[in-house]
């Protein structure tokens, strides 16, 4: 009795039969039937041109959503993996080099790209076209759930490069000199992960820094109770780069992957800029950052913005400037001095030299917010516990898609791989919130 037809007579109607009947091509194609392919634009071969066609953009998107998606974390174990799979190959949208002789009817071996092309293809693909991807992901998840990207968190996670100086059982001199770049890697830069104060013998703090070479990947997402975490936007550069650059990069793609401003930001306290308030204080909402004074001393305000003098008085806006820093600055002089001097005197040095205390104040909306919002409301706290909704995602794509040290050794690379790892949280918070719905719907019929 014969189990396997024989491969002679495999015509395209056995093939597609096999196709469907194959759990691992089923699986794939419903996670992949998820995207909005037509934002990848389809080639058209040259009939002219010598040689096989060439194989189509899709397909490599495919099988590298694939290699994430099924941990492989080489391209050599990819191209292995569909090798042992011809059925994945033809599922995935290859153009199989026909053989008669061969099972399935074609050769899997001249048909699928060698490691060292997939890659080159990893390396290159286009970073627009990604980009697209990820917000056709969001698009859909806004028809899914309610309310989606209302409050909007940010977060920078670190990105191990695969270099030598990363290892800490390998001699390595100059291991953190920022000056000696890693031969493994062009592109990482030495940054600090965190930092420790530990308590010497003498009794005094040690500042201690964790430091690597790598990049930084910042996201900016969203959550819901019922839904979970979505991807909105995603951004890389090298790790020696602050948290904060990372905000308008993130916020522009946010707003161009909703359609629309979200009205609540939060982050943590390295997002403490001016500029972070001010976007969420033009759509009505407010940023939920703990406050970073930086170093700079505090001093007191008036509930109208107005500071207050080293004893108490309320100072008198004089003019305003633009300030090297980019915002509208207002000038504060002295009660005592301002506009008119006055019969009393002050202990402080300023008002000893006749010119009295003079305050600059960043006088835009987001800086009166910043240092007048009420950080102990409920709202505050609301807003603020979404932030952990960053921390879900970097810890989901770093312990299931290994993002955390991947193994490419460039930049590009990097941004690619991150930004597929974040298309496939989406795919798979697509998937989540449209069973959801049709239970609910269920629900709701019965």
């Amino acid at each position: 009795m014969t189990i396997i037809p024989d491969p002679v007579h495999l015509d395209q109607t056995t093939v597609t039969a096999l196709i469907e009947s194959d759990a691992l091509c089923q699986r794939m194609r419903a996670l992949f039937d998820l995207l909005d392919w037509s934002v990848v634009p389809e080639t058209t071969p040259d009939p002219h041109q010598r040689g096989p066609r060439p194989h189509a953009e899709r397909a490599y998107l495919k099988a590298l959503l694939l290699k994430l998606s099924e941990s492989l974390t080489y391209c050599t174990t990819l191209r292995r993996y569909l090798v042992e799979h011809p059925l994945l190959v033809l599922e995935l949208g290859f153009t199989p080099r026909l053989d008669a002789s061969q099972p399935y009817g074609f050769a899997v071996e001249r048909t699928v790209p060698t490691s060292r092309w997939f890659r080159k293809k990893q390396q290159t693909l286009d970073a627009h076209l990604l980009s697209a991807l990820l917000a056709a992901t969001v698009q859909a998840l806004l028809g899914e759930i309610p309310g989606l990207g209302e409050t909007v968190a940010f977060d920078v996670t670190h990105i191990a490069a695969w270099v030598k100086e990363n290892n800490p059982r390998a001699y390595v001199a100059n291991r953190y000199d920022p000056t000696h770049q890693p031969a493994g890697d062009p592109d990482c830069q030495l940054g600090v992960k965190r930092s420790t104060n530990q308590e010497q013998a003498d009794g005094s703090q040690k500042e201690v820094k964790e430091y690597y070479w790598g990049y930084g990947s910042g996201v900016a997402t969203s959550t819901d109770p019922v839904y979970g975490d979505i991807v909105l936007a995603e951004y890389t550069q090298p790790f020696n780069e602050n948290d904060v650059t990372f905000f308008h990069p993130l916020y522009l793609q946010t707003v161009a992957s909703l359609g629309f401003y979200p009205t609540n930001l939060t982050a943590d306290a390295a997002y403490d800029a001016w500029y972070v308030y001010e976007r969420a204080v033009r759509h009505g909402g407010i940023a939920a950052v703990p406050l970073n004074q930086h170093g700079h001393p505090h001093f007191e305000r008036d509930a109208d913005g107005v500071p207050c003098c080293a004893i108490g008085l309320r100072m008198v806006p004089q003019f305003p400037f633009a300030h090297t820093n980019g915002y509208t600055a207002l000038r504060f002089r002295c009660p005592l001095v301002f506009p008119q001097p006055r019969d009393f005197t002050c202990r402080q040095p300023q008002f000893a030299s006749g010119r009295g205390c003079v305050k600059d104040v960043n006088w835009e909306k987001g800086g009166l917010m910043r240092v007048l919002l009420n950080r102990d409301s409920p709202q505050f706290a609301t807003i603020y516990r979404q932030r952990t909704s960053c921390e879900r995602v970097n810890s989901h794509s770093k312990e299931q898609f290994g993002l955390a040290h991947p193994k490419v050794r460039n930049q590009r690379s990097v941004e690619h791989l991150t930004t597929l790892t974040y298309i496939l949280i989406n795919l798979k918070a697509l998937h989540r919130a449209r069973l959801t719905n049709r239970l609910l719907l269920r629900q709701r019929l019965a």
